[in-house]
């Protein structure tokens, strides 16, 4: 962001903690604030009328949840879970709402990161669709190790299955088969990547897609203006 918009956000911001699975905004709730994570990762859920969900996209520290909210609609569409435990600092929708209106730079921003976003919910629904349970584990996985900056994740396979919106007995099968090759080890509600490359190698072409674009909106090019009046700032 601008200096400016910064200045006058920053004081505004309130850092707050959420446990693993929480929700923090149901389907159809009315946000009050945007929520940035800060070493958490936060999970977005499509709930069916059975009541059964599947994740559809998820935001680590590169982005935030509810900058929807600011722009258009207050109602989530999705419900939002929390999917790694951390810090998330949120802000007041109604001030994002004013940013948005008075600065060019920040609805540039909005934008992007919303199409950027929306180019992983786009992915995740193929990947569901097309890809096996086994290569779908492994792109989740890569991501959570991105987001986490550790090799130890606290996850169940009940926790997997709902997640990738598989069946719980297919989700130990993957787990056996990765951890037979030697790709990750399993052991009381937590999982060790062993093996980052070979997960790479595992995994459908569906992560490096969404990465390479992600990696793209984080370094604007080198045409973006660089004097805080317009645009993204290039990256030094």
């Amino acid at each position: 962001m601008e200096p400016a918009s910064r200045q006058r956000i920053v004081p505004h911001l309130e850092r707050v903690r959420f446990k693993l699975g929480e929700v923090v905004c149901d389907a159809g709730g009315l946000l009050k604030h945007a929520y940035f994570p800060q070493g958490s990762v936060l999970s977005l859920l499509t709930v069916l009328e059975n009541g059964a969900a599947i994740e559809t996209a998820n935001i680590g520290r590169e982005g935030a949840f509810g900058l929807f909210a600011a722009m258009y609609s207050r109602v989530s569409f999705n419900r939002c879970i929390v999917q790694l435990e951390g810090h998330t600092a949120r802000c007041p929708i109604e001030l994002l709402q004013d940013e948005f209106r008075s600065s060019e730079h920040i609805r540039n921003l909005f934008v992007s990161y919303s199409e950027t976003l929306l180019s992983q919910v786009q992915q995740t629904v193929a990947c569901n669709a097309m890809h096996s349970t086994e290569e779908r584990m492994c792109r989740w996985l890569l991501m959570m190790h991105d987001r986490a900056g550790r090799e130890a994740l606290p996850y169940t396979h009940e926790f997997l299955s709902n997640i990738l919106g598989a069946n719980r007995k297919s989700v130990t099968l993957a787990a056996q088969a990765m951890q037979t090759a030697g790709l990750i080890s399993y052991h009381r509600g937590t999982i060790q990547v062993r093996d980052r490359p070979g997960l790479e190698q595992a995994s459908c072409e569906c992560y490096a897609i969404v990465k390479e674009r992600f990696d793209a909106f984080l370094k604007p090019p080198a045409t973006a203006v660089q004097d805080h009046s317009h645009g993204r700032i290039a990256a030094k």
